[in-house]
């Protein structure tokens, strides 16, 4: 790469070469890009807002370059070459112009190639009902989504209607028919799009982003009435997408989302995203299969009780985060440190790892399937407190 300018082609190239995921530019510092999780800089010029501007303009369209002047920043979507697609965040930072592109993989990943949960197959193929992918920024939802999409495409026939902002995944018409919906170019907003799109027949709906009241109403509704709704949240973990939810309402109205929570959601997938070792990446779940148990759990406004529900839930296909991360340590797949930094409890997950190493298991929970501990249960008693369970690892705190 010349030492004197910087090409935004090359710059793609290079990301592309060396697989990574995001390539970053910002005044101040050579490009920089993210590989294997890791920054690394690129052995070029320092970028002054001359070159940042100019490496904007090649590849911004009109329409956004305008809404960077108004809003300071855009969203959209790139096609490189040969497949390879990008989505590209503009921004303004200290009056000049920085932009992050992440690498969109220019095929599909199987189910098996990413590991997904088992209940995934069962509950995409729902009649109805919301199915939430929830995770950081970067942890993989959009492939995730993209993945199951993608086997709807070729084992069924439906319609499925996608709102995103923007369109990462080209999907082509397979056993499905596909109409994908940009927001800001196809539809003004992701709660127009849901109300449109309940008109065009669909039997799945995928919601890009839940990010207001009004969207997260539609997506409940829309799946309470006869349709599958994909959508995501930045949430992590089961219990803490499910309290989102809730408090986006206001106060007088949260006792009847409750209500209708618990009848639309049928699942939550989440998800956290770490270096494998020796190299490469690797996801961590946790899976939770709304049962009539969960169910109840909703309506009576107890989501500190679902962690031990998902815990003894182990039949239906459900899981912790702090499990699969625990896995993968005792399987030699990650570092410690990186599994303890995605955990929701480090504390313990850090407890139970000094006792494995201790020799103090001789068996791992997340591979017993021989638990003799009935989960279907209908709230039997009225305690609101803590409660210990066989096999849970401890006393479970709201």
């Amino acid at each position: 790469m010349a030492s004197n300018s910087v090409a935004m082609e090359k710059l793609l190239s290079t990301v592309i070469q060396l697989k990574a995921s995001d390539l970053h530019i910002t005044v101040g510092q050579p490009p920089v890009i993210r590989h294997q999780g890791r920054m690394r800089k690129l052995d070029t010029k320092v970028l002054d807002n001359d070159d940042t501007t100019a490496l904007m303009k090649s590849i911004t369209p009109d329409r956004s370059q305008q809404e960077l002047q108004e809003k300071g920043g855009s969203d959209f979507a790139i096609e490189y070459t040969d497949g390879y697609r990008f989505r590209v965040a503009l921004f303004k930072q200290r009056g000049s112009i920085g932009l992050v592109l992440r690498r969109i993989p220019s095929s599909f990943l199987s189910f098996e190639q990413i590991g997904m949960p088992d209940p995934i197959k069962r509950l995409i193929t729902r009649p109805r009902g919301m199915l939430l992918v929830t995770g950081p920024t970067g942890s993989g939802k959009t492939t995730s989504l993209a993945s199951m999409l993608n086997f709807i495409n070729e084992n069924y026939d439906k319609h499925v209607i996608t709102l995103e902002d923007p369109i990462e995944y080209f999907h082509k018409h397979k056993k499905s028919t596909f109409n994908q919906r940009e927001i800001g170019v196809d539809c003004p907003s992701f709660k127009e799009g849901l109300r449109r799109a309940l008109r065009m027949d669909p039997d799945i709906i995928l919601v890009g982003e839940m990010r207001d009241l009004e969207t997260i109403h539609a997506a409940i509704e829309a799946a309470e009435t006869g349709h599958v709704v994909f959508g995501t949240l930045h949430t992590s973990g089961a219990s803490s997408t499910v309290n989102r939810i809730i408090d986006v309402f206001p106060k007088e109205q949260q006792d009847q989302i409750r209500t209708q929570l618990s009848t639309a959601l049928i699942g939550v997938l989440s998800q956290a995203l770490l270096p494998k070792k020796p190299e490469g990446l690797v996801a961590a779940y946790e899976m939770m299969v709304v049962t009539p148990a969960i169910q109840n759990l909703i309506r009576e406004n107890k989501t500190y009780r679902i962690d031990s529900s998902i815990q003894t839930g182990r039949k239906h296909g459900m899981f912790l985060l702090d499990e699969h991360l625990f896995k993968h340590w005792r399987d030699k797949l990650c570092d410690k440190e990186e599994c303890l930094m995605r955990a929701n409890k480090p504390a313990e997950l850090a407890a139970k790892m000094a006792a494995y190493e201790a020799g103090e298991r001789e068996e791992e929970e997340f591979e017993d399937e021989d638990e003799d501990i009935e989960e279907e249960e209908e709230d039997d008693d009225d305690d609101d407190g803590p409660r210990r369970r066989p096999g849970s690892g401890g006393i479970r705190k709201r």
